[in-house]
C-alpha cells in the first residue's frame, strides 16, 4: 500500500530549460499580477546588474518540495543571490533531505489522511513525504550535532557544518545547502528548531544534557546584519513572508542600533498570495516597511501570485537576460572567518537615561 502511494516523485523545475524573457516582457505590458510580475522581474535584473547590490534570498512555505528546488539551486550556482534567509523546512526537510537520497512524492489533496497517517506517510496539500525516511533525516543532524565541539552555534555555522558534511556523503549533489556551502553563500534559518534540525538537536541535547551544543539566534541576527553592513546596497528577494522576511528587512534596524549609517534596502521584490488586511507580516506590503525605514520605495514591487507559479517565471526572465555572466561573487561567508567588532562609540545614550 505505502509502495503505490510513494511511486510518482515530484521533478524540479530547470529555468535554464526554458527561455521566458519574451513571455515576462511581454506581461509587464498586460495589467493585474502580470504587470506585477513583470516589474518584478525587471527590479530583480537590475539587482543583478547593480555592481554594489548584494542579494538576499528569503525563502517561506513548502517551495522545494513543491518542485522549486532546482530554480534555488540555479540562482546559487549562477551568482545571483548572496546570501539566504528561509524556514527550517525548506533547508533540512526538504534539501538536505533529499540530499541524504529521499524524494518527495505526487499527492492527493483529496487523500485519506487518516489511511496516509497508518503508512507513516506526511502530506504537505498534493506532495507526500515518506516519515521513516524523514526520521533518518532529524538522527542525521543528531549526528552532525554529536560530532561537533560544544559550544553556542549560530544556524549559518550548523548548516555550513551540514554542507560539508554532504560534500562528503551527499546521495544527491544537487543540492541547495550542499552548493550554498560550495559558494560561500551563508543560509540563515532564525527559527531553526521549527523543523527536522529541531527533532535532531532536541535528541543531541536530550542524550547529551551537560554537554551540547545549542543555536543562538541572536547571533544570526548579527551575523545577518553583519552581511548588510559589508554590502553597499542590498536587495530582497522574498518568496513568501513570515520570520525570514522580518528578520532580512530588520537588519537595516539593527545596524543603526550598533551605530552605523545603513541605508535601506534599495530594491524589494515579495512574491505571496497572503492578504495585508488582518495586519501580518506575511502579507504586508512593501510600502508599509518603509514607514519602518527598512525598504526603499522607488523600485518594489509585490505579486500576489502563487511561487510555483511566479518564481519559475522570474528567475527564468533573470537567468535568460544574462546579466549575472559579469557579476562578480561576494562569497559573504568569508565574512565569518574574522571576528567581527561593531563601532559602539556613537551610539547614542537612551532617551531618559
Amino acid at each position: 500500500m505505502k509502495r503505490d502511494l510513494l511511486k510518482q516523485t515530484v521533478e524540479h523545475i530547470d529555468i535554464k530549460a526554458f527561455d521566458v524573457v519574451g513571455l515576462v516582457d511581454a506581461m509587464a505590458n498586460t495589467a493585474f499580477q502580470g504587470r506585477n510580475l513583470g516589474r518584478a522581474a525587471h527590479i530583480y535584473d537590475d539587482m543583478i546588474k547593480d555592481k554594489d547590490c548584494a542579494i538576499i534570498l528569503c525563502l517561506a512555505g513548502s517551495l522545494f518540495s513543491a518542485g522549486l528546488k532546482g530554480v534555488i539551486y540555479d540562482l546559487i550556482v549562477n551568482n545571483m543571490v548572496d546570501m539566504i534567509v528561509s524556514t527550517g523546512a525548506n533547508i533540512v526537510d526538504q534539501d538536505f533531505f533529499e540530499a541524504l537520497g529521499f524524494r518527495h512524492y505526487v499527492g492527493d489533496t483529496f487523500a485519506d489522511d487518516a489511511v496516509l497517517r497508518e503508512n507513516a506517510i506526511d502530506r504537505i496539500y498534493d506532495t507526500y513525504i515518506d516519515e521513516d525516511e524523514l526520521r533518518v533525516c532529524d538522527m542525521t543532524i543528531a549526528e552532525i550535532a554529536n560530532s561537533l565541539p560544544r559550544r553556542t552555534y549560530s544556524s549559518r555555522e550548523f548548516i555550513h557544518e551540514m554542507g560539508a558534511y554532504l560534500d562528503k556523503n551527499a546521495k544527491n549533489r544537487h543540492s541547495v545547502v550542499l552548493a550554498a556551502y560550495q559558494h560561500q553563500i551563508p543560509i540563515f534559518v532564525p527559527a531553526f528548531s521549527d523543523c527536522s534540525a529541531g527533532f535532531g538537536l532536541v535528541h543531541h541535547q536530550w542524550n547529551s544534557p551537560e554537554d551540547h551544543i545549542s543555536i543562538d539566534s541572536v547571533r544570526d541576527f548579527r551575523e545577518l546584519t553583519q552581511c548588510k553592513l559589508a554590502s553597499p546596497h542590498t536587495g530582497l528577494f522574498m518568496i513568501g513572508g513570515g520570520v525570514p522576511k522580518n528578520f532580512a528587512q530588520d537588519t537595516v534596524v539593527a545596524a543603526e542600533l550598533l551605530g552605523f549609517e545603513a541605508a535601506m534596502h534599495k530594491y524589494a521584490v515579495q512574491i505571496t498570495v497572503a492578504d495585508e488586511r488582518d495586519g501580518a507580516l506575511s502579507g504586508s506590503t512593501l510600502k508599509e516597511a518603509h514607514s519602518w525605514g527598512k525598504v526603499d520605495i522607488v523600485q518594489e514591487q509585490m505579486v500576489y501570485s502563487e511561487a510555483t507559479v511566479a518564481l519559475p517565471l522570474i528567475a527564468g526572465y533573470v537567468y535568460g537576460k544574462r546579466n549575472w555572466c559579469d557579476r562578480a561573487p561576494r562569497q559573504l561567508a568569508q565574512l565569518f572567518n574574522k571576528p567581527f567588532v561593531p563601532n559602539f562609540s556613537s551610539i547614542p545614550a537612551p532617551v531618559g537615561v
